[in-house]
């Protein structure tokens, strides 16, 4: 025989926890489902721009989640806020014995866990692809860390925004000044812009956060979240004076220290070289595995000059002028134009482009004797031809003949007589003549008679 009470003992012990209908039910899946997409789709469709490198994977996922992710969440929070009001069950929710706080918490933290979720996934996923075309450096875990506790804490503010205005447009409202407030803060050239939520950890390959910048920069957040919270629910308002007092200590610390936030890199200042060719080519120390790629692309170009005299010693790749004796090595970064998933894109045009930083690369103007520009013209195409040259060419030519421009004309022909002399040279002879031509090539201004002649 059943003994009274068993029945209503089994109906609670199979009775599903209220927080499992928050974690598995309603909105909150849905809301992380629509972060996740919303997150992933710009990483992939500009995947191309920070595939290699950790610095540029940080700086996109950070802009994500604050310009993306922060004003979400805030909306999110401020939907499931007010849903009660929009059920007609407020005072149903007042009548239960659970205290204020642990009801706002209980709907809260469930979305709030789910908005992380998705962040984290879209952060875990970024960095799975990031990493076999990543030479150096690694992830900066504190910064996704503080990324995601920064929008769990947006989460509950916006959830108590949406609790004390129930409207239906105080969610839009709280994503458009979400929006607009970190992009005003993020923008600002004062220490200011440091208080940004998740834009304040914007990084490049140059600088790396002290490993305390994320923590109290979610710290800002999460304060603030937490006071509000307190101030509508708690039974002793005063309570929400701590959290208060400690978002704007971070705050302080933030702007304080403003510029010493970041630090510099230790590897963007180092280089690595090839100094088996003539000039030595050398890759910055962020991504050292792009060297034989560069060596590679540049090899047409380096053998051409192998026992040339007077040339550069180096192709150098710092943040900074090429000293005496140095070449500037065209652009690897940002990603996505020279270089795309650690490959140079168009080879023969950056051959091209590191042939023109070996003749006269910082005159404004090219120098004012054509026989000077004929001859640098004519060692240029020999050294790395234009890609497209013979068709640019011959559409040059006929558009001079047709428009009956004669001096064009003579120009075009001048090129093509110096550029066959100095096929035409034996090795030796070319090598000797190259040594003459580059103990001038740096001179924006040299006379004409400094010049050897072809």
């Amino acid at each position: 025989m059943p003994r009274p009470g068993d029945g209503s003992a089994r109906a609670r012990r199979s009775a599903p926890h209220p927080l499992r209908a928050e974690w598995l039910r309603g909105f909150a899946p849905w809301a992380g489902a629509g972060l996740l997409l919303a997150l992933a789709w710009p990483m992939a469709a500009r995947a191309d721009q920070w595939q290699g490198s950790w610095g540029a994977t940080t700086e996109l996922l950070s802009t994500a989640a604050a310009m993306i992710g922060v004003p979400f969440a805030l909306a999110a929070g401020g939907w499931q806020g007010g849903r009660e009001r929009r059920r007609r069950t407020a005072e149903l929710r007042s009548s239960t014995a659970r205290t204020p706080l642990v009801q706002l918490l209980a709907a809260a933290l469930p979305l709030a866990c789910w908005l992380t979720a998705a962040h984290l996934l879209v952060v875990a996923g970024a960095l799975a692809a990031c990493a076999p075309y990543a030479s150096a450096g690694g992830p900066a875990y504190t910064v996704f860390a503080g990324n995601a506790l920064t929008l769990a804490a947006c989460t509950v503010l916006g959830h108590t925004a949406g609790r004390a205005i129930p409207f239906r447009l105080t969610a839009p409202l709280l994503a458009i000044g979400g929006y607009v407030v970190v992009g005003a803060l993020g923008t600002r050239q004062s220490d200011v812009r440091h208080l940004a939520f998740c834009m304040a950890h914007v990084l490049g390959d140059n600088d790396l956060a002290v490993r305390w910048y994320p923590l109290v920069s979610a710290l800002w957040a999460a304060g603030l979240a937490a006071a509000a919270a307190l101030a509508l629910t708690a039974y002793r308002r005063a309570t929400a004076l701590l959290p208060l007092a400690a978002a704007l200590g971070a705050a302080v610390l933030l702007v304080s220290t403003g510029d010493g936030l970041l630090r510099d890199n230790p590897l963007a200042h180092r280089q690595v070289c090839d100094t088996s060719t003539t000039p030595d080519v050398c890759v910055n120390a962020t991504y050292p595995g792009m060297l034989p790629e560069v060596t590679r692309a540049l090899s047409g170009l380096t053998g051409r000059l192998e026992g040339v005299r007077n040339l550069p010693v180096r192709y150098e790749d710092l943040w900074r002028s090429p000293h005496p004796g140095e070449a500037q090595l065209p652009n690897l970064s940002p990603l996505g134009w020279s270089v795309v998933r650690g490959k140079v894109t168009d080879p023969r045009r950056y051959a091209w482009e590191a042939a023109h930083m070996l003749v006269r690369p910082d005159c404004e103007q090219a120098p004012t004797a054509d026989r000077i520009t004929v001859t640098d013209e004519a060692v240029l195409r020999w050294l790395a031809p234009e890609p497209g040259f013979a068709e640019l060419r011959e559409f040059s030519v006929t558009r001079a003949r047709q428009e009956g421009d004669t001096k064009r004309l003579a120009w075009y022909r001048a090129e093509d007589e110096a550029y066959a002399r100095l096929t035409s040279m034996s090795e030796g002879e070319r090598r000797s003549w190259l040594g003459r031509y580059f103990a001038t090539a740096a001179e924006c201004g040299p006379k004409p008679s400094e010049v050897p002649s072809l």
